[in-house]
């Protein structure tokens, strides 16, 4: 049964991740479970345990939300990095018309458009909620495979053919060109609610015996709280780029290692599989369980680029005691969660970033964040920021 048509109730309580939906689960799953953990390259954006590396001394501390919105925007306009390295072509989050590919670098937000998502944020008031609706942060978008290309946007815009080749999911018009406005501009998606206008992809998963892909049968995007309060939550802003992982990481993931696949079914199983590639890099399912990843994008912002040269210094995970100085506005997290229908094999796989060593270890993800502005005010007002459990549409009953 595919991943994306099972409902949330069933999923999260049978799943051998142990609530893994919860978002204060997802620090215990990344700390306690370190088949489900990877490191980014520069091994201070892990996973979520490794938001303990930011220290209480360089933290803001959490706000009301009312009061932290005025500040986080007075502290985003100002102490950016040098203007010179931002490129003055760079289109705004609310571009709507086909423009020259942006370069990588420093993308400046457009402020006034910020500004004006947060006033209609906080103006917006919280629908009534539904007897019985839980109480995990989160909301979430389940997409469907839309196409593979060697492009990449975020990391090579403008350049087709440059990348490894990445499989999509969600909206079907992405190629190495595109920009915030065609997101805007194409909405077709793969992806439900169909107000999600985002781009998402991760390297195409290879059968090491035949050379032909794997593609995903489930890919749930999650965004959630991952801290035990949701004071000074705000929205994500449109033409957000993140990058999750590290597709230079080369090294092996036997059974235990961090950055691995796992299997998972709708019921108790072994993680780390019944056995292992003969390479010892992928686990094998045993039952009816399938192999799957977790990759875990940061919760606080910068509030002045919608990217930056190393598509993470824009972004940073945060503690219990706030987000960093230097990343003042609390965001929901993305949390990709992927299913893949196969179960393993001897021969293994391998991704597109390592065809060589065939190791799970430079396993990544691209996010490249479009919403209809007013959803995502709504999901992130109702869901988040009040900690309601809501599905694709809402209230989750």
């Amino acid at each position: 049964m595919p991943h994306t048509t099972i409902p949330h109730h069933r999923r999260r309580p049978t799943r051998a991740l142990t609530a893994v939906c919860a978002a204060v689960a997802v620090v215990a799953v990344a700390v306690s479970v370190a088949a489900v953990s990877l490191r980014g390259d520069d091994d201070t954006a892990s996973l979520v345990g490794a938001a303990a590396s930011v220290t209480p001394a360089t933290t803001a501390s959490s706000a009301p939300a009312s009061a932290s919105i005025s500040a986080s925007v007075s502290a985003s306009v100002s102490a950016s990095p040098s203007a010179s390295a931002t490129p003055s072509t760079t289109p705004s989050a609310t571009a709507t018309s086909k423009q020259a590919p942006a370069k990588a670098g420093w993308i400046p937000v457009d402020q006034a458009a910020w500004r004006q998502q947060l006033t209609a944020y906080e103006s917006r008031k919280i629908d009534p909620v539904p007897a019985g609706v839980g109480d995990l942060p989160e909301f979430r978008a389940d997409c469907q495979y839309s196409h593979r290309l060697a492009d990449d946007p975020i990391v090579q815009p403008g350049l087709p053919g440059a990348s490894h080749m990445h499989s999509f999911v969600g909206n079907k018009a992405v190629d190495a060109g595109t920009t915030a406005g065609d997101l805007m501009k194409f909405t077709a998606t793969t992806c439900k609610p169909v107000q999600d206008h985002s781009a998402y992809w991760v390297p195409t998963l290879y059968d090491n015996a035949t050379g032909k892909p794997v593609e995903t049968t489930g890919f749930r995007v999650y965004y959630r709280s991952l801290r035990a309060d949701s004071k000074g939550m705000m929205p994500l802003p449109n033409g957000l780029r993140m990058v999750a992982g590290d597709a230079k990481k080369k090294v092996p993931t036997p059974r235990g290692a961090q950055g691995q696949f796992y299997c998972a079914f709708y019921g108790p199983g072994d993680l780390d599989g019944i056995a292992r590639s003969t390479n010892g890099n992928w686990p094998i399912c045993g039952g009816d369980a399938t192999l799957h990843f977790m990759l875990q994008f940061p919760d606080c912002w910068d509030g002045k680029h919608l990217d930056s040269p190393d598509h993470k210094s824009h972004v940073a995970f945060g503690t219990g005691e706030g987000c960093p100085a230097g990343h003042p506005v609390r965001i929901p997290a993305l949390t990709f969660d992927i299913q893949y229908g196969v179960k393993g094999t001897p021969q293994g796989y391998y991704l597109s970033s390592d065809r060589d060593l065939k190791s799970a270890s430079s396993m990544h993800g691209d996010a490249f964040v479009m919403w209809d502005e007013d959803a995502m005010n709504k999901r992130t007002k109702n869901c988040i920021l009040q900690r309601r459990t809501c599905d694709n549409y809402g209230y989750l009953n």
